[in-house]
């Protein structure tokens, strides 16, 4: 009933539409912008997977139907003029049909000064330089050197943190666990390892009580 009456108060255009932001509930990013009618809105909430309108075909299209990559809805959310929706989803695959996690790909502008950090971002970078090395950068050396490499990386990386926190040292125990992060990630990228696994581990040890490791050593 709730549902009924928040729907009927949404505001769509002259075609019966209403856009529809999707953003993965992990990483945060907008995966794609497609619209919504009335219909497919309530076949979203009632099947727990986006369900769009194409303008282009003029037809209902369940996102992941013949790609597989579905997206399961988290949450629906209007904005102040009920006019837009963000749908938070967890996403079976690639959002566009490009292959790539996201239809936002193509830089239009950055500033330099008030881009913000996201481990997302950085993994999509290492991972560039996996699927299109640059000569002279040290990521790609790495992966073209090979899984035993990176991990001889990773452990010195520990041992170095290490040292510099046993010195109690803060600016250098900071820079070297910069360096562990780093190398863990080109890590993860050379074991298929997302940064939306982690999350999902993390998010089931918050909710356990007690020391998983622990437990499966006894």
């Amino acid at each position: 009933m709730e549902y009924q009456q928040t729907a009927q108060n949404l505001k769509f255009d002259a075609h019966g539409l209403i856009p529809a932001i999707v953003q993965d509930h992990y990483t945060k990013q907008v995966l794609t912008l497609a619209y919504m009618n009335a219909e497919t809105l309530a076949l979203t909430i009632a099947e727990g997977r986006t369900v769009f309108w194409s303008r282009s075909r003029g037809q209902i299209w369940r996102k992941g139907e013949t790609s597989g990559n579905v997206q399961r809805v988290v949450s629906i959310t209007a904005d102040c003029d009920k006019d837009a929706l963000v749908v938070e989803v967890i996403k079976d695959g690639p959002a566009c049909h490009t292959g790539a996690e996201s239809c936002f790909f193509n830089p239009v502008y950055v500033s330099d000064e008030l881009k913000q950090f996201t481990w997302q971002g950085l993994y999509d970078l290492i991972e560039g330089r996996k699927t299109d090395p640059q000569e002279g950068s040290y990521t790609s050396y790495l992966f073209d050197k090979g899984l035993e490499k990176i991990l001889k990386k990773v452990g010195e990386e520990c041992t170095e943190v290490i040292i510099a926190g046993g010195k109690r040292d803060r600016a250098e125990t900071i820079f070297e666990i910069s360096d562990l992060a780093y190398h863990v990630l080109v890590l993860m990228i050379e074991l298929g390892i997302s940064v939306e696994d982690i999350t999902k581990e993390l998010e089931k040890r918050h909710v356990v009580d007690h020391k998983v490791k622990q437990e499966r050593m006894q």
